[in-house]
């Protein structure tokens, strides 16, 4: 099978000199295809019938209305699918058994020669419940609460240094609040969607809308208990992921069970309202912020405690708290998360998990403490800045957080100084400014690629990265180019397909820095063939093929490695109505060599962006009756469109890291979002004087406590 592969790219820059992004003229003219777009001969389309009760068991399903509209074939369901293999993720045992563990379940999947009639198939099927009491909302009466963290993590019961309570009741000002953020759901323009198809040859071939194609085929092999080699998932287009569609999705698994059962390739693309329930989101989550500090600001106790929850069918728990562990200096600190099984859809990945909820908390936290102390917000977070990461006590590869602040204050223009809130107006309008500092981790996976070159003298560099949306191709086309001193429009890559060398999902803030560091290996590798060769490209060309396993573990573990930013925002309260208005929003970072500034900035502000909207617009509400979230499309659940951030800027900081990788490169896809919720936050209160612990900012929360004029 070929390969997919990018359009040479072109040499047209901005005015910095950024190449534009290769792929970019066949997306504006919609030549590039995505995942639905693929169409094979006789291809049939499928549409899923979601589950109506929250807990219980399907007692009868009645298909014949269904197979009698025109143009319906099948109607899969527990009774009749194909059987599956086991696997650890609980959610993908589509339609294997007649139990409903939460309201959205697919309980069956019409499969037909259109769109609408799938449609209008999947509408006919009648299904017969034996409903149970469900509990999807958390309560003191919860029964199966317990204290959990991630598998890998080396304390189950939590995380602590020193005595906190003994410290936090002797300082001199504390801070002990309690934040609240709802349930957030992930929003990709692309909507999840897989076109499956076996071949006479038995060999199965998935073109999906995921983060990471060898994670999504190692996940069908296991469920389909074939070879991995007998498997082909492209994934040459993404419309966007943020997290939902870094793992293997049941509309994956879905597509190639009726490609099986009626012989023909089956496209299913899920409706946005039921994405809710079937591709993962943020839980919500209750955080305890606790903060002892001295007079002059230097924090003497720190306590982040997380109440959440995870689904019956997965224990993804969001790591809230763990950030809290290496932001600033504190002798006494201690983090947990308290989680337990709800009768919910499964939680999961959403733009930096844990990162984005609990600095929200933690940031909100400093600004009270900055004004229970009258210090500048900005002067207090250099204040508790630690010489080394305190949760491990490693020196950090790079820490540049206190420039970003300093930076960022002087682009922005801070007025330094103690907060005076309600001070500025413009009429009934109330101005206000706030800052928040953040952080994610600089991670790098092991990963392959291959670098070819022909006797034309262009050359081919194939991986199985993936871009969705980021600019990947653009900047491993640089990275190849640049060591291999060549044009880059002679370098061509390869990426999107599990048939090429294994390359990390997109996730993680990890892509450019495991990926880029396989690329510039493997090209170094190259130029040194081709000097073998004085230069001259050889009639059947040369090739090289490297893994970066080795160079990753022999990386020095002395070190912690994380990125860092500031986020400063400005908003506007009108006094009458309580609606907020965000004015300027603007973020320097610190997040290693940048290798593209146009691609660079886009996800800088992309991620702002997003935490602006978690801000002042997402929320959804989980019906109690239901068992559902109520907001399930983009009519009910609001994002942040252009007219809601009317001035957005990114900065960073040159930063040189020698300890992360030969290109020096760490990843930013989620470094903006973190932050940013917490400083819009903070400029609602210094515009009005009014404290908001609950995302969103919503009128209700300010109206009533407005003090009059």
């Amino acid at each position: 099978m070929n390969c997919p592969t990018s359009p040479t790219p072109q040499r047209t820059t901005t005015a910095t000199g950024a190449p534009v992004r290769a792929e970019g003229r066949d997306k504006v003219t919609g030549a590039a295809r995505y995942a639905a777009e693929y169409a094979p001969d006789a291809r049939l389309y499928a549409c899923p019938v979601p589950a109506a009760i929250a807990r219980g068991k399907i007692v009868a399903i009645d298909c014949g209305r269904a197979l009698a509209e025109p143009g319906a074939l099948a109607v899969l369901t527990h009774e009749n699918a194909p059987r599956l293999g086991e696997t650890g993720d609980r959610t993908l045992a589509v339609l294997q058994s007649p139990w409903i563990a939460h309201r959205g379940q697919y309980v069956a999947l019409a499969v037909a020669e259109s769109l609408e009639a799938a449609r209008a198939a999947a509408t006919a099927v009648r299904v017969e419940y034996a409903p149970e009491h469900h509990q999807v909302l958390p309560g003191p009466d919860h029964p199966d609460s317990s204290v959990l963290e991630e598998a890998d993590d080396d304390a189950p019961e939590g995380w602590q240094r020193g005595d906190v309570d003994r410290a936090h009741a002797a300082a001199e000002v504390r801070v002990d609040a309690v934040y609240r953020i709802p349930a957030l759901h992930n929003h990709p323009m692309e909507p999840h969607a897989a076109t499956a198809l076996w071949t006479d040859g038995g060999r199965l071939v998935v073109h999906d809308s995921s983060q990471g194609a060898g994670w999504v085929r190692q996940t069908l092999s296991e469920l389909f208990e074939m070879d991995r080699d007998r498997i082909t998932v492209v994934s040459e287009h993404v419309g966007g992921g943020f997290g939902s569609k870094g793992t293997t999705r049941p509309h994956a698994v879905l597509a190639a069970m009726a490609a099986r059962h009626v012989g023909r390739p089956v496209t299913l693309a899920l409706p946005r309202n039921q994405m809710a329930a079937v591709v993962g989101y943020r839980a919500a989550t209750e955080q305890h912020v606790r903060i002892g500090a001295t007079a002059d600001g230097r924090i003497s106790a720190l306590a982040h405690e997380v109440v959440s929850y995870h689904s019956t069918i997965g224990d993804f728990v969001e790591q809230a708290a763990k950030p809290a562990r290496s932001m600033y200096a504190s002798p006494h600190s201690r983090t947990s998360h308290r989680v337990g099984p709800l009768d919910v859809p499964p939680p999961s990945w959403m733009r930096a998990p844990g990162e984005c909820s609990g600095m929200f908390a933690l940031e909100s936290a400093m600004d009270e403490l900055a004004v229970a102390c009258g210090l500048d917000p900005v002067e207090l977070r250099i204040r508790n800045e630690p010489d080394r990461d305190p949760a491990s006590g490693l020196p950090y590869s790079s820490r540049h957080l206190v420039e970003c602040l300093r930076e960022g204050a002087r682009r922005f223009g801070w007025t330094a100084g103690p907060r005076r809130p309600g001070t500025r107006t413009e009429g009934r309008l109330l101005i206000g400014t706030g800052v928040a500092a953040s952080t994610y981790p600089a991670d790098v996976e092991p990963s392959e690629a291959e670098a070819h070159a022909d006797a034309s003298g262009n050359v081919r560099i194939l991986l199985n990265a993936t871009d969705i949306g980021t600019g990947a191709r653009t900047v491993l086309a640089q990275i190849a180019a640049d060591v291999l001193d060549v044009p880059l429009d002679r370098v061509r890559i390869e990426i999107g397909s599990s048939d090429l060398p294994y390359a990390p999902i997109a996730g993680g803030s990890t892509g450019t820095a495991s990926w880029g560091w396989a690329v510039h290996k493997a090209a170094v590798a190259l130029a040194a063939q081709l000097a073998d060769h004085q230069g001259r490209f050889l009639a059947g060309g040369l090739r090289v093929s490297v893994n970066t396993e080795d160079d990753v573990a022999a990386r020095s573990a002395q070190y912690a490695r994380r990125s860092f930013g500031a986020q400063f925002a400005e908003v506007q309260v009108d006094r009458d109505t309580g609606e907020t208005r965000l004015r300027r929003l603007l973020g320097v970072f610190a997040a290693g060599r940048i290798l593209n500034a146009r691609t660079a900035r886009s996800q800088f502000i992309g991620g702002m962006t997003m935490g602006a909207s978690m801000a002042l617009l997402e929320h959804s509400t989980m019906d109690p009756a239901f068992g559902d979230h109520a907001e399930r499309d983009l009519a009910s659940y609001h994002v942040a469109v252009a007219a809601d951030v009317p001035d957005i800027q990114a900065y960073w900081i040159e930063e040189e890291d020698p300890h992360l990788n030969p290109l020096g490169v760490k990843g930013i896809g989620e470094i903006g979002i973190v932050g940013t919720a917490a400083a819009v936050a903070n400029a609602v209160y210094d515009a009005t004087g009014v404290r908001v612990r609950t995302l969103p900012i919503r009128v209700e929360s300010l109206l009533t406590r407005i003090d009059a004029p």
